[in-house]
Order: C-alpha cells, then sequence, then structure tokens
C-alpha cells in the first residue's frame, strides 16, 4: 500500500512534516495495536490535529520553545509520538529517560509517581484511548493530559521559532539536532513497526516513514511479543492493514 504525500521534496523539519499531514485528509497514517486488542487509527490530519492541541498547551501552560527540556517518559505508543512532535514543534529539547537529564522543565510521563518530587511540571498521560481522565492520584500542581489536551484549540497558535542548530532529541547514547531530526524519506509504503524498540529509534522510524508519504502500523511490545509466537496472527494483520 502507497499512500501519495502532499506537497513533495524533502522534509527539513517537524513543522513541515505535520503541515503536509494536516494536509493528507483522511487516510491512515499511524495505526496502533496496543494491549488487549485495543486499536486506534489516526489519519494525517487526526495526527496533526492531536499534535496542534498538544503545542498550544505546552506553550500556553508551560511557555516551551528552544531551551526547554522536556522528558517523556513513556513507553513505545501512538501517544508518545503525538507528545514528541508536539514538543519539536515548539522547537523543545525531547529527552528520555536514559539520559538522565538534569533539571528537566517539563516531564510527561504515565507514571508520575517516580517524578512527584522532581521539581520540573508534570503532565500524566493515561495510555488507554478511551480514558477521559488519569485514574488516579495526581501530584499537586500536575496536568491531567487525558482531560487537559481536549480544551485547547485545533489550529497552532503562536509558536517559537525553532532553532535547527539545538538539540531536538536526547538519550543515553547521544543528541540528535532539529535540523537533522527527520530521517531520509521513507519509500511510501505501509509498514509494521514493532514496539519492542527503544523509543527513540522507533520516533524517528514514524519521521521517516511520514517523511516518505507512507503509513505506519505500530504495534506495544506485548503485542509485537504475541505477533512474533504466531505466524498465523502476523500473516493476518498483514494482510488486513495492507502492510508491505
Amino acid at each position: 500500500m502507497q499512500i501519495a504525500l502532499p506537497g513533495s521534496g524533502p522534509v527539513p523539519d517537524v513543522a513541515t512534516l505535520l503541515a503536509r499531514l494536516a494536509a493528507d485528509g483522511g487516510r491512515p497514517r499511524l495505526t496502533w495495536y496496543g494491549d488487549d486488542g485495543e486499536r486506534v487509527e489516526l489519519s494525517g490530519a487526526v495526527l496533526a490535529n492531536w499534535a496542534s492541541k498538544t503545542v498550544n498547551l505546552l506553550v500556553e501552560e508551560f511557555d516551551a520553545a528552544p531551551g526547554t527540556t522536556v522528558v517523556v517518559d513513556l513507553p513505545v505508543h501512538w501517544r508518545t509520538a503525538v507528545w514528541a512532535l508536539a514538543a519539536w514543534r515548539t522547537g523543545a529539547t525531547v529527552a528520555l529517560p536514559d539520559a538522565a537529564v538534569a533539571g528537566p522543565d517539563v516531564v510527561v510521563t504515565d507514571t508520575p509517581e517516580r517524578w512527584a518530587d522532581g521539581g520540573a511540571d508534570l503532565v500524566v498521560v493515561s495510555l488507554p484511548a478511551l480514558a477521559r481522565r488519569y485514574d488516579g492520584d495526581l501530584p499537586a500542581g500536575a496536568i491531567d493530559a487525558a482531560s487537559a489536551v481536549m480544551t485547547y484549540g485545533d489550529v497552532i497558535g503562536w509558536v517559537p521559532e525553532v532553532d535547527p542548530n539545538q538539540d531536538a532529541l536526547v538519550t543515553a547514547a547521544g543528541a540528535v539536532g532539529h535540523k537533522g531530526l527527520v530521517p531520509e524519506p521513507g519509500d511510501g509504503t505501509r509498514v509494521l513497526v514493532d514496539g519492542r524498540g527503544p523509543v527513540a529509534d522507533v520516533l524517528r522510524d514514524l519521521l521517516g516513514t511520514w517523511a516518505g508519504g507512507g503509513s505506519v502500523v505500530l504495534t506495544s511490545a506485548a503485542t509485537a511479543a504475541a505477533l512474533e509466537a504466531d505466524d498465523a496472527r502476523l500473516e493476518r494483520l498483514r494482510g488486513s492493514e495492507r502492510i508491505v
């Protein structure tokens, strides 16, 4: 399955990528297979809309901008992709927990107890698709992403100018700048991405696939393991999702 991307040529940054996704109508760009049979499908326009709302939250609540460090402490998940895209669109640096960044400005997490005493502004994410609020006790001052994101505008308001020379993604293995964040575009096909991979690798796989006009079927780690153990189920998934 090939999906033509509106516009052509290289994708120099996340802002350009989101603009192209927003113009892409209702074709699937990210299909998520989570635990317990959960399936979520996002078109390019819907994916960009989620990112836009989240950009507005980050800017309005936390003044996210170049120089802001946002720790994304989430597993491989479609919501992880949204938060990373949004943070990059503000020019912020996304740091993964293994980077052990000192003094992050914002932490986005599904496990707030790990960060309650860290001093950073805290956003608590509920991973189930139908969650409308966090099912637990929020630390004082924390934002419940499930209820908060939907209150923000569908169109990005004011957003800082991204500095291409600043770090975009920081892990224990090193850093990637905004200028080199989006990899070489893929070939426009629909691909299966294994959720057991490192979060940083998965995020860049998504960027490269979308940059080339392609579409992703992304699995949770548990679903990826189950598919590996069941060839028939894997082949059914490949057939039903038209995965190359």
